[in-house]
């Protein structure tokens, strides 16, 4: 029961309407089928599925709201839900932020549901873990991993005539893998709403093969330094400055996008010309979910083209108070690139790092977009095209905002963390410290 199919969603949410008597009311339902499996030090720790169907409803009187939830189907406890959010609308505080609902609209159908991908069961996970473990066993190596695989669907309505449904999938793999000394280490992760385009066994081939790198390391002195950073280490700072492209943010002066004395930054270029990044809930390679939980539609957004600032995201309140469109901020993003591979950038590097990851990211300051962080799970020093050797990673200062200045070279974007992303060669990253993590 945990899917249901539009129909069935329609239903239960023309029922919760029915039983309203509030100004406006909406009713968001969704349910979901979730799997995992966990193994550590070569042996699997944990494994278990769960299945969830939750309805809410938010009830308003004017500019005062009040939500309510529940798990339970019948009639009666609908129409208690139903109250009880009225009751809790009545005795909340106006907002004077609230924005009316959105009446009827057209969404088209989410791409993001994999029959494959609902179909896992424990079997398929097991499979998964031993294809990952294996290996590591029998070169006296040790893993440690996690799959997490899942398939729902969500439905939202209101008594304006509003309706939307979509369905998605999703499996989310990391693997860590460990030399029996500790010293050397390797990490991979993949994403994807389709489970058949992910291998485990060559997801930890990979990592293997870092960790035997990666022991011996040598020390090199903090500074700038031309690096190469793989999809998953290029995510980590993109998302967070993707996450940082409010407007209010932006005209309140604090962010980025904000200039001293007022005014943003649109239109501006930022960035080298090179730098292109949209979003698209209808992209095959990250297809989303085509509608908001406040009922917008999420459509094709260019927020970066030639390093041009293009959009912004707004929120409803905050776009009429602006007369401006109300555009909704980016779930995945597709970072344009070129057709080179990592294995391209390093034999195009006279000197350079080669990071796989960054690990406990943290803001320094958001109005440069200043984050600090350290490297893990394989760093390596490039020379004259070649991975002569693993270095002890470091603590790094950077901004995405200038590194997307000091781009040399892009690759060819894969998906990485939910959204498309090329391999990045920079020059002039800032390490500022050594670190004793492997």
């Amino acid at each position: 029961m945990a899917i249901l199919s539009k129909d069935e969603a329609k239903q239960i949410i023309d029922k919760v309407l029915a039983f309203s008597k509030a100004d406006e009311v909406s009713v968001g339902l969704s349910g979901n089928r979730t799997g995992n499996i966990r193994y550590a030090r070569n042996s699997v720790s944990t494994s278990g599925e769960t299945t969830d169907l939750s309805l809410s409803v938010t009830s308003v009187f004017g500019k005062k709201s009040g939500t309510s939830t529940i798990n339970e189907f019948d009639d009666a406890s609908l129409e208690k839900t139903v109250r009880r959010a009225e009751e809790i609308a009545r005795l909340a505080p106006e907002n004077p932020e609230y924005m009316p609902m959105l009446g009827a609209a057209n969404f088209p159908e989410s791409k993001a549901f994999a029959d494959s991908t609902a179909a896992i069961n424990p079997d398929f996970r097991a499979q998964a873990a031993f294809n990952s473990i294996d290996p590591c066993v029998k070169k006296n190596l040790t893993a440690a991993g996690y799959m997490e695989d899942s398939a729902g669907f969500s439905a939202m309505g209101n008594n304006k005539g509003l309706f939307g449904y979509n369905k998605s999938t999703s499996v989310d793999f990391s693997i860590t893998v460990r030399t029996a000394d500790g010293k050397g280490s390797g990490y991979v992760s993949r994403d994807y709403n389709d489970v058949s385009k992910l291998n485990t066994l060559a997801a930890t081939e990979i990592a293997m093969q870092k960790a035997l790198a990666s022991t011996n390391t040598k020390a090199l002195e903090p500074g700038k330094y031309t690096v190469i950073l793989e999809p998953t280490a290029g995510a980590d700072l993109l998302l967070n400055m993707m996450r940082s492209m409010d407007a209010r943010s932006a005209d309140e002066g604090r962010s980025f996008l904000g200039k001293k004395g007022g005014g943003t930054r649109l239109g501006e270029k930022l960035f080298d010309e090179r730098i292109t990044i949209y979003s698209d809930p209808m992209n095959a390679e990250i297809p989303g979910a085509t509608y908001l939980g406040d009922g917008r539609p999420q459509e094709k957004v260019v927020w970066v083209e030639n390093g041009v600032i293009k959009n912004m995201s707004y929120s409803r309140f905050w776009a009429e108070k602006q007369g401006v469109k109300a555009v909704p901020p980016a779930g995945g993003f597709i970072f344009q690139g070129g057709n080179e591979s990592i294995a391209d950038l390093i034999k195009g590097t006279e000197k350079g790092i080669l990071v796989t990851r960054f690990w406990y990211i943290r803001a320094v300051d958001p109005q440069t977009l200043l984050y600090t962080g350290l490297t893990r799970d394989g760093t390596f020093y490039i020379e004259n095209g070649q991975i002569k050797y693993p270095v002890k990673n470091f603590r790094f200062n950077e901004s995405p905002v200038i590194m997307l200045n000091n781009v040399e070279a892009i690759g060819k974007p894969v998906r990485a963390n939910g959204s498309l992303v090329p391999p990045l060669k920079i020059r002039d990253f800032t390490f500022t410290s050594l670190s004793d993590a492997v």
